[in-house]
């Protein structure tokens, strides 16, 4: 959906908005909770507090689409393709707009700029800005590269007759957008990545596009940079940067996976090799693209809001809820940390600011439900070997937050989760399960934990990143909330994004499934005032 909502709702320049509405019934289901709120309070009491500080940035009445970062003079200034939500203020304005921050905790006012396109790119040249981007037409459906100059990144200029489409015997003219350009040294001259498709006789026919040029005003196509003849959809918005050796190419698929992924070669032109785990995180980030800043490097994208049941599945018709909804085109802003290993392949990491917002200390407190627990000051362990053992904390689940601990796990384990918004029963809540048997990080939401969503639910598994678990291994684990946000970072090196919306204010667990695991360190921080 999230593919095709790109695809079709920024057409003629513009991010169109597309309201269906759903009439259901008010009935309250009372098996769920107490505690799990209406949606329709829930989500005005979210929007007021969307005014007030963010650990991930969501703009009112609206949402993040495709951000376009720049880097310059200790600034990140992130430009974004804005989705608006069914609202018609006076303030409302289409098209890209502009977020400065240096930390990406802290942003300034954003403002709209003037354009009216799909996603591009920003550089800097001779002291001049140079923004470039897509514009859209139908009937026969075509895409185009637009350029535009700028001496404050603020007030652009036009150069419409700079516009123009693929060379037709290279790429087919349906998909031509989201230009990345940067300066290639080793070829001495401007390179273009585009967001294509090439001629060829399967319905497989997604790749980078490549285009040249020696001043920024006229471009030649090139055969495609990579296409491996393997997706039927393009592979949207393309990046690439060169760092200790490596050559990496970034893009972000939808049919097949529905990922940002990336590819690497030693080599500016290819062969391009796809790593062991070549994605970044899960289903739930989108269309991430890379800035740095010299020392740091940050991957931009989007966690998708859910607000239409487009597939018209409910597993609880009485229930109106969210967590069952399609995803939205755009949500919330994530920036993950990226970096290279030893070996040269990529990991991901949380943005290092969210701890120096996240400054006072909570203590956590464990009740055991089942099982033998050793209950710390600030771990909690137990030996399980054939039962499901589980503790659940008295601290609710803060709005704004951060859980952390390390585990280490004993030979044989079979898997062993943390949880969130758990009821007092310690049944439905959201659950992250370690699993060192199918080597993955999982989620499982409270859909699967009662008999009308299991018996309904169309898939074994909701969301999982892959993740190497070796027993004695000590690992640490960082679980941030921002309201329905939850990002997930594992080992330092492995990243789950989340949206849930329809439990709050329950509480955390823990939970062993046959198996020893030691939990330690934990500690709860929240925002400061």
């Amino acid at each position: 959906f999230g593919g095709f909502m790109k695809k079709y709702c920024r057409k003629s320049g513009q991010i169109y908005l597309i309201l269906i509405v759903i009439l259901q019934g008010k009935k309250y289901n009372k098996s769920i909770g107490k505690r799990v709120r209406k949606s329709g309070k829930n989500r005005r009491k979210t929007e007021r507090r969307r005014k007030n500080m963010q650990l991930f940035y969501t703009p009112q009445h609206a949402r993040v689409g495709d951000v376009i970062p720049y880097y310059e003079d200790g600034k990140f200034h992130l430009f974004y393709l804005k989705n608006w939500n069914p609202y018609f203020g006076s303030d409302r304005k289409d098209g890209w707009h502009l977020l400065n921050t240096k930390d990406m905790v802290h942003y300034g006012p954003e403002t709209a700029i003037g354009i009216l396109g799909g996603t591009g790119s920003v550089i800097k040249a001779d002291g001049i800005y140079h923004l470039y981007y897509c514009v859209f037409e139908q009937n026969p459906q075509r895409q185009y590269v637009c350029h535009a100059t700028s001496r404050d990144l603020d007030s652009w200029t036009k150069h419409e007759e700079e516009t123009f489409g693929p060379d037709e015997t290279i790429y087919l003219p349906t998909d031509w957008r989201d230009p990345y350009v940067f300066w290639n040294e080793e070829e001495n001259c401007w390179w273009m990545l585009l967001c294509a498709q090439s001629q060829g006789k399967t319905g497989r026919r997604g790749c980078v596009g490549l285009c040249k040029s020696a001043d920024l005003h006229h471009w030649e196509c090139c055969e495609p940079l990579y296409a491996p003849h393997a997706s039927m959809a393009a592979y949207e918005c393309p990046d690439m940067f060169y760092e200790n050796g490596w050559w990496y190419l970034i893009f972000s698929q939808f049919t097949d996976r529905f990922q940002t992924i990336y590819r690497m070669s030693r080599s500016c032109h290819g062969p391009w090799k796809r790593p062991k785990t070549d994605s970044f995180d899960g289903r739930v980030f989108y269309a991430a693209k890379s800035c740095g800043d010299g020392n740091h490097r940050y991957l931009f994208g989007w966690n998708p809001t859910r607000t239409q049941n487009t597939w018209n599945f409910d597993p609880d018709p009485n229930h109106e809820g969210y967590d069952y909804k399609t995803y939205d085109w755009g949500g919330t802003l994530i920036p993950h940390e990226i970096y290279a290993r030893e070996d040269g392949t990529l990991a991901v990491r949380p943005n290092p600011a969210l701890k120096e917002v996240l400054t006072i200390q909570n203590d956590v407190k464990w009740a055991p439900m089942n099982g033998a627990w050793e209950i710390g000051e600030t771990s909690a362990v137990v030996d399980t070997p054939y039962a499901y053992a589980s503790a659940l904390s008295e601290n609710d689940v803060p709005h704004q937050g951060c859980l952390a601990f390390d585990f280490t796990f004993s030979e044989g384990t079979e898997r062993f989760a943390v949880a969130l918004q758990v009821d007092e029963e310690f049944a439905r809540g959201y659950y992250f399960y370690l699993d060192p048997k199918r080597q993955r990080l999982e989620y499982k939401s409270a859909i699967r934990m009662h008999e009308q969503g299991g018996w309904t639910f169309q898939y074994d598994v909701e969301l999982e990143r892959p993740l190497e678990l070796i027993p004695g291994k000590t690992y640490s684990m960082e679980i941030y909330i921002d309201e329905s946000v939850m990002e997930v970072y594992v080992g330092g090196t492995t990243a789950l994004s989340v949206r849930a919306y329809d439990l709050h204010d329950r509480k955390f667990g823990l939970a062993v499934s046959d198996g020893k695991v030691r939990f330690e360190n934990i500690q709860l921080t929240t925002m400061g005032g």
